[in-house]
């Protein structure tokens, strides 16, 4: 049950939308906006439909995730309207509008019809959602430049998102304590899975993305997508990067942890903490994102220089001369809101040394960043600098010991405030 606090600032957050929203409406001409909560599509070829999480806009607003075919109706100096669909069916149960505070801030209306509500008064609308569910709704749907507006409106984050976001950092961290304890007991990776849903109190089809839990050479794989059901002889590593939703807000963690017998990994995985807390202090409003990313190669650099796991050149040689970029080859993050990887966060082309990099913009207050540095094992990366003209400075022998460890990434999820920032995990952890 959420507290009264978060309540209260719900509430606050649909006032502070409605601004946001009619001055986008009014600089793009409509009078009206029809948001579609959307629905799980079914699979091709047969019966059965997909996990539904709701669309994007539409949990702004409400936070409302299990909700198909609902449906918003944003209108200048009016309240919103909230069309809830509620069929009688004896097939599968309706999903339960909770009476909660904020609701006193809409219109609200139940309906057994999936179509849109009726939509007198508005002369100029607007429509956004799944295109497959707005055939019949008049309007212009989703235009181009309304929709980045709109996307626009979920950068800065309100006193409410970052509540549910702390949250939802919390509820995760339980699981993470749960998940290490269950390796560390010799759990498969099927059973830690299992350990972190247990801890969480959350289905995975309900998370923000399903677990990656990667034991041994498993974590060496970015986006690890399976659980094997057997514990490998010696477990010498787990990488688990999982989250927890609530009330539509995703947080996004990652933790690694060495086996009893692993000091070398143990100590590379001390290292990169530290790397990840100093770029966690980084963040404040000013600071262009990109050039946290380009502190996290020389960071690493420092790193693989310190390990002995390269040797005879300079952090900056080991940055342009690709060499970090094989250890760590993704961006050290991204925007995080009601959707994992949250919108608007490139507004250019990523650079060429930073090709996987998520955010372009330079840090204000509200934004909600993930940093997330990591180094890997991955032999399709490394092997052409061992064979190539580097690989008298790459340690071999070291490499090929740690490779069977796979890699490790260490994510927290971090605001940006007025004066610096508030890490979400840290503050959970403590």
């Amino acid at each position: 049950m959420p507290n009264t606090r978060i309540l209260s600032l719900q509430a606050e957050h649909v006032g502070i939308l409605q601004g946001r929203y009619e001055r986008v409406l009014e600089g793009h001409g409509y009078d009206g906006l029809l948001i579609s909560s959307g629905a799980a599509p079914t699979r091709y070829g047969d019966d059965q439909s997909w996990h539904f999480q709701g669309f994007g806009p539409f949990l702004h607003w409400t936070g409302l995730t299990g909700f198909e075919h609902a449906w918003l109706l944003i209108r200048p100096g009016r309240k919103p309207l909230l069309s809830v669909y509620q069929p009688v069916d004896f097939w599968h149960a309706s999903v339960e509008l909770a009476q909660e505070p904020w609701l006193a801030e809409f219109e609200l209306c139940f309906s057994e019809s999936r179509s849109a509500p009726g939509l007198a008064g508005v002369s100029r609308l607007a429509v956004t959602g799944d295109p497959s569910l707005l055939a019949n709704v008049p309007g212009e749907h989703n235009s181009p430049g309304l929709c980045e507006a709109l996307s626009e409106t979920r950068v800065h984050k309100t006193a409410y998102e970052i509540a549910c976001l702390a949250q939802a950092n919390q509820l995760a961290l339980a699981g993470h304590s749960a998940a290490r304890e269950a390796f560390l007991a010799g759990a498969s990776e099927f059973e830690i899975n299992l350990a972190y849903q247990r801890a969480t109190q959350q289905r995975e089809a309900d998370a923000p993305y399903n677990s990656i839990i990667g034991v041994n050479g498993h974590a060496g794989t970015l986006h690890y997508q399976y659980y094997d059901t057997t514990t490998p002889a010696k477990p010498r590593s787990l990488l688990i990067d999982a989250g927890v939703r609530y009330r539509g807000y995703c947080s996004d963690i990652t933790r690694t942890t060495a086996g009893a017998e692993e000091g070398r990994f143990g100590a590379l995985v001390q290292g990169l903490e530290q790397l990840q807390l100093r770029l966690c202090d980084m963040v404040a409003p000013g600071v262009d994102y990109v050039d946290i990313h380009r502190k996290t190669h020389l960071g690493i650099a420092a790193l693989l220089s310190a390990a002995g796991l390269v040797s005879g050149l300079s952090d900056e040689e080991l940055v342009s001369e690709g060499i970090t970029r094989a250890f760590f080859p993704h961006g050290i993050g991204h925007f995080l809101g009601v959707q994992v990887h949250d919108v608007a966060g490139k507004p250019e082309l990523s650079p060429a040394d930073a090709p996987f990099l998520r955010l372009m913009r330079t840090l204000e207050p509200g934004m909600v960043v993930t940093i997330e540095p990591g180094l890997y094992f991955i032999p399709s990366l490394l092997e052409p600098l061992l064979s190539g003209p580097l690989g008298n400075h790459m340690n071999r022998p070291l490499i090929d010991e740690l490779r069977e460890c796979g890699g490790i990434r260490i994510e927290d999820n971090v605001v940006v405030t007025d004066t610096g920032h508030r890490n979400l995990t840290r503050e959970a952890e403590a």
